[in-house]
């Protein structure tokens, strides 16, 4: 995953009352990953989902899916949302004062682990977990809300997470990004070396195969 290039459709915009219809259609209109947020009305405004609702979309799809957890104390959520299906979990530094612990236990339990960068925070705040995450999730908008404006500024820290990959052998994580990825937005953040795109508002609501072949269309002629 760390070199792959992946389009992920973000659950928090799809339609709630036409779920599964909005799921399975990215689904066979090629989507690479599900990204579903929870939230529990504490780390950030919002309730969303929960792990039952994984375990839902882990019936419909065999697209794998990534939990994006805006939660206090996620070690509360680590057992369940992997028993629920999740194949890579995303932790918010601020969420906790055992980050590197629950960066172990999520790998214990066979997952993917990730670490998510909000606007405001640095680098420098996970710099001794770099060697060890799987993945780390950049967001481009703050958190909390689908539907807001890419904050382009967020490429400039995408940037430096590639050039530290590069330098350092035993760094092998993924760069995600979340937050306003379009057909523009996500050539910047493909330039800037992320490889997972985090697409929510842009796909749901339109025409769902069209919006996902653009994004990779857009991803195909900036390689070329």
């Amino acid at each position: 995953m760390a070199n792959q290039t992946l389009i992920a459709p973000s659950i928090l915009s799809a339609d709630r009352l036409n779920l599964q219809r909005d799921i399975q259609a990215a689904d066979a209109a090629g989507a690479d990953l599900f990204h579903i947020d929870l939230m529990d009305g504490v780390f950030v405004p919002n309730l969303t989902f929960g792990p039952d609702f994984i375990k839902s979309i882990n019936q419909i799809t065999q697209v794998p899916l990534d939990a994006h957890l805006m939660v206090s104390t996620p070690e509360n959520y680590l057992d369940s949302v992997v028993a629920a299906g999740a194949d890579l979990i995303n932790v918010h530094v601020e969420s906790t004062k055992h980050i590197y612990r629950v960066v172990q236990r999520i790998q214990e339990l066979n997952v993917r682990a990730g670490v998510v960068l909000n606007p405001g925070t640095s680098i420098a705040s996970i710099e001794p977990l770099l060697h060890i995450v799987d993945n780390i999730l950049v967001m481009t908008v703050n958190p909390g809300f689908g539907g807001q404006v890419f904050i382009a500024e967020m490429m400039d820290k995408v940037s430096q997470l590639a050039k530290l990959r590069t330098a350092h052998s035993d760094y092998t994580y993924s760069i995600e990004v979340d937050g306003g990825v379009n057909e523009q937005t996500i050539k910047l953040c493909q330039q800037a070396g992320a490889n997972i795109f985090v697409a929510g508002s842009y796909v749901f609501g339109h025409d769902i195969t069209q919006r996902i072949n653009n994004l990779k269309q857009a991803l195909i002629n900036e390689n070329s």
